[in-house]
């Protein structure tokens, strides 16, 4: 039986002879001209599919990539590297978007195109002035108690905190936390390493982590700063408690005897001491006795005792003003804010990296500029801490 016949048979249709001339086979859709697909690719709509370059040898097809899986990975690292480039190259603007605090400043922020989380630094020190001088007026000893002092500076720091650095200052509250269950459950003999060495060992864990992990930050937004403004008071009490009621007074020098805290405080206190708003954000460190005096209103007491005005023949000091220092700590602020700008702007620090700068210029050339660059940079630190003493000055000269 022929075999025509037996396709008949089987059902089989039998094979339409090809009228075509010969030539080369036909192409797969997805390719240019002269790319064949890599067997066992479905070929893909030209929609689905970006047609790549003409290559037409097989060197040519591997360095394209066209229909083969390494070139789909190549395209898809090519996009996630385009991805990254383009947010790379986002304008400040929208950078300064990115701050884990509170984000009703960002047109201010867009506007004078400072950074968001800058934006709400100086707007907390601004309001923290303010703040004091209703503190001072409002809330003096003589009207309400110290509870009620206590609470109203710890509620305005928190939310000082809050504002600035959002779910960043969860550290900060986690820490305080922490080091107020050691003073409260460890011995009196011991209560200044165990203090010392959590909040250390706390403070380097969250630098290490910004600086290797997180290269800085995802965000911009740096909550360092409180944090080690926290340690130091945390450190600074556990020791005062432990001169006070660890060792005999005749170990004591005459400055800690003069600062050694006899009791314990309180949970309030010791929220207050560390969390009040005139000093939560950018210090400074003062001394728990000190705090304590203010709060109650007996600081100016203190005062009159330390210059000895009783032998003098005084019974009372004169009411103080902080009017004139007030105002020149504000023109200290004005000039290191325009200092900082100006000087920022005309020694950027990021000349520090460029290529010319790192490969061709000399050692004393870098050198020099890096002394300036620095040098440029400490005016910002000025107006945080005048700004910060400034509101504290406020509060501590009682009407």
């Amino acid at each position: 039986m022929s075999a025509e016949r037996r396709a008949a048979g089987s059902g089989a249709r039998p094979a339409r002879p090809s009228h075509r001339a010969p030539g080369p086979p036909r192409q797969r859709r997805g390719c240019a001209p002269g790319v064949r697909a890599a067997p066992g690719l479905v070929a893909r709509s030209p929609r689905a599919r970006r047609p790549c370059a003409r290559a037409p040898g097989a060197a040519a097809r591997e360095r394209s990539g066209c229909g083969t899986r390494s070139g789909v990975a190549r395209a898809g690292a090519g996009a996630a590297a385009s991805r990254r480039c383009r947010m790379a190259a986002e304008p400040p603007s929208s950078l300064s978007y990115r701050t884990t605090g509170s984000t009703c400043l960002h047109p201010l922020s867009e506007l004078l195109g400072i950074p968001l989380d800058q934006v709400n630094f100086v707007a907390c020190q601004l309001f923290a002035l303010f703040a004091a001088f209703w503190f001072r007026i409002y809330l003096s000893p003589g009207k309400t108690s110290p509870d009620v002092r206590h609470a109203f500076a710890t509620i305005f720091g928190i939310y000082f905190v809050i504002f600035c650095f959002g779910w960043y200052s969860v550290h900060l509250f986690v820490l305080v936390l922490m080091c107020y269950g050691i003073m409260v459950t460890a011995s009196v003999s011991s209560i200044h390493r165990y203090s010392f060495f959590v909040a250390m060992g706390y403070l380097t864990i969250c630098h290490i982590s910004r600086i290797y992990i997180f290269h800085y930050g995802i965000l911009t937004t740096d909550f360092s700063g409180p944090l080690m403004i926290v340690t130091q008071k945390i450190t600074t009490l556990a020791f005062q408690v432990h001169d006070g009621l660890g060792r005999r007074a005749e170990d004591l020098s005459a400055e800690q005897h003069r600062l050694a805290v006899k009791v314990k405080p309180s949970f309030l206190q010791y929220l207050s001491y560390l969390l009040n708003f005139m000093s939560v954000i950018a210090g400074p460190c003062n001394n728990f006795k000190d705090y304590i005096a203010f709060i109650e209103g007996r600081h100016t007491h203190m005062k009159l005792l330390e210059v000895n005005w009783k032998q003098r023949g005084f019974q009372s000091l004169p009411e103080p003003s902080p009017t004139g220092a007030v105002i020149r700590k504000l023109y200290m602020t004005l000039v290191s804010l325009l200092l900082f700008l100006t000087l920022t702007k005309t020694f950027p620090v990021t000349c520090l990296v460029d290529d010319w700068f790192v490969h061709k210029a000399n050692f004393l050339t870098r050198l020099c500029y890096l002394y300036i660059v620095m040098q440029a940079s400490k005016p910002k630190y000025y107006f945080a801490w005048t700004l910060d003493w400034k509101s504290l000055k406020l509060c501590w000269s009682e009407p």
